[in-house]
């Protein structure tokens, strides 16, 4: 009598926790340490750089120099951003957001970006 052991690796399981509410406050610095000095020393070249990994086009922060009191680049990018990840949120806090705090609404964006933009990487993976 023969016996045939039959042995199963574990599979790969990625967990997907999106929610309707953003990933971390708009005052989470500590969460990204070095991303939010980057913005704070460097805001246009920061918000060019997230508006480019989202997918617009690089140089549509720089657009908000000819904008008055709102900045409407950031505004848009904000709402966009909670309307693709379905996050709850009014354009008021939108608009007091990006008014008040501009650095700290692209840094809570950059963070949601990465957070949402999960990727799975199988190592050594064969079809069988």
């Amino acid at each position: 009598m023969s016996s045939t052991m039959v042995i199963r690796q574990p599979q790969p399981v990625m967990v997907a926790q999106d929610s309707d509410e953003w990933g971390s406050g708009i005052c989470d610095c500590c969460e990204d340490v070095p991303e939010c000095c980057f913005a704070f020393w460097c805001c246009p070249c920061f918000a060019c750089r997230t508006t480019k990994a989202y997918g617009e086009c690089l140089c549509l922060p720089l657009l908000e120099i000819f904008g008055g009191t709102i900045p409407p680049i950031t505004m848009s990018m904000r709402v966009s951003m909670r309307q693709r990840y379905g996050i709850k949120g009014t354009m008021c806090k939108d608009c007091v957001y990006a008014t008040c705090c501009s650095p700290c609404t692209w840094c809570q964006m950059s963070r949601e970006m990465k957070r949402r933009n999960y990727q799975v990487v199988l190592v050594s993976a064969k079809n069988t």
